[in-house]
């Protein structure tokens, strides 16, 4: 499993975190939208994020446009309130700004060591191989593949579990690409699905319940929603599939010692955070936190076990195990991605952009809003999207956030670059599962997402 794929594409859900991440609560932004600085700051954020959309082509980071960009944008910024004289104003909004990413890169630092370990200790390995010897067909290694992406990502994070259900995909049917590039399909659609019905599933609920809008349990009136958006789609590809059985296989992966308490404290960890949250009203990160330095104590613990082994046949070399490998293993390029879009959004927020933005498109009706910012993260992703509603904040009630939460989240299945679980499975299946593989089959993807969002419309009515 490549992690560093697995948290690649993460990134593009996370910016929606914070509701005021861009101006200080107490500051109406000038409108500056017509400027030429303001217009010269469109610019460079359109040519950075282009050269992030190409970056499997230019082997060019993510990261490091938009670093680039945000420096640049926020010398625009100075230099544009400088000539309103609003010099200190410009320390306030930008301390913000990098108060909000500290909270952030730290809660991902935490759940990226959590799944780094897992992986580090077979967790995930032990997983495929169980569901790979199982001897199933085909037909119902489909089934179970979704069916448990769906349940998986909202606590493993969609991107996790994509790579862990292609996987055994991969393993079971390397000789029948049609059935992979279905499967793969059937995968991402149930692990966004899965992950829009749980603040831990994917970024975008991740930084709306971190932003109080929406409590940890409301989520859940997303799931028949997101249950529905992946059914729908994979109950019309169940037909077409090969319905064979794959070549058996003995293959067994035992779970490194302290595998299973690493899932526990994992467990008890994003517990943790939820109860900080909603009890004592602080910060989920904070609780993050605390399960990490839990993790790093029992880390030192298994490392002490394998330097003084009681069995003779241990199998891993003594001392091999530190927490500390897998807090480095962490995807830097994403996070350093979100410093980067967080400012850049940050610095046309300050503009006025978003406010213009907002004005127009929830001017008319939230319902047929949040529509097309899911059709949007088909294309654009959901972090940026997400974040950019989220620092608007629209006038809208419970259910209608709830509706754009489930849009942003579900909207980039529609084209398999627009989520970080179709990019990571295009790298993971390359060759089987590609971008025309997954068009032929958006137009299932697309009646799913129009039922899921008529189911929520209906299900949860007395929110809106």
């Amino acid at each position: 499993m490549h992690l560093s794929l697995l948290f690649g594409c993460l990134s593009l859900g996370l910016l929606a975190f914070f509701p005021s991440l861009t101006v200080a609560s107490t500051f109406e932004p000038p409108n500056l939208t017509s400027s030429g600085l303001g217009l010269l700051s469109l610019l460079i954020f359109i040519i950075a994020y282009s050269l992030v959309i190409a970056e499997e082509k230019l082997h060019l980071r993510k990261s490091k446009p938009v670093i680039v960009a945000a420096g640049i944008m926020w010398v625009c910024v100075a230099l544009a309130y400088h000539q309103l004289g609003l010099t200190e104003q410009v320390a306030v909004i930008l301390d913000h700004n990098l108060l909000e990413f500290g909270k952030l890169m730290l809660f991902l630092l935490a759940a990226m060591t959590f799944i780094n370990t897992m992986d580090e200790r077979k967790v995930f390995a032990a997983l495929r191989s169980w569901l790979v010897a199982k001897g199933l067909s085909l037909y119902w290694i489909f089934w179970i593949t979704g069916l448990l992406a769906f349940f998986i990502s909202p606590v493993a994070d969609n991107l996790t579990t994509a790579l862990l259900m292609a996987a055994v995909l991969i393993a079971v049917a390397a000789d029948r690409p049609n059935y992979i590039a279905m499967g793969c399909i059937n995968i991402v659609v149930a692990a966004n699905a899965g992950g829009a019905w749980s603040p831990f599933g994917d970024i975008t609920t991740l930084m709306v319940w971190q932003a109080g809008i929406v409590e940890f349990s409301q989520f859940f009136a997303l799931l028949v929603p997101s249950l529905v958006n992946w059914f729908v789609p994979a109950l019309i590809m169940s037909f077409f599939l090969d319905k064979g059985h794959p070549v058996a296989t003995t293959e067994r992966v035992k779970i490194k010692q302290g595998g299973l308490v690493v899932v526990v404290l994992f467990i008890l960890t994003i517990a943790m955070a939820v109860i900080f949250h909603s009890q004592f009203h602080l910060p989920p990160v904070l609780g993050m936190m605390t399960g990490l330095g839990v993790l790093k104590v029992y880390g030192w613990y298994l490392k002490q076990q394998q330097s003084n082994p009681t069995n003779p046949d241990e199998e891993e070399p003594v001392g091999r195990f530190d927490i500390f490998n897998q807090l480095q293993r962490a995807e830097w390029d994403t996070l350093m991605f979100f410093y980067g879009v967080i400012l850049c959004v940050g610095a046309l927020g300050a503009f006025g952009y978003l406010a213009l933005v907002s004005e127009v498109l929830y001017s008319v009706n939230p319902t047929v809003a949040n529509v097309i910012i899911g059709l949007l993260s088909a294309v654009i992703d959901n972090i940026p999207v997400m974040f950019a509603v989220l620092t608007m904040q629209p006038d809208m009630s419970l259910g209608q956030w709830l509706l754009v939460t489930l849009t942003a989240g579900v909207g980039g299945s529609l084209l398999s670059i627009g989520s970080a679980a179709g990019v990571a499975l295009m790298g993971q299946a390359r060759g089987y599962y590609t971008f025309a593989s997954h068009l032929k089959w958006s137009w299932a993807v697309a009646l799913g997402y129009a039922l899921s969002i008529l189911a929520h419309l209906w299900i949860n009515a007395e929110l809106l």
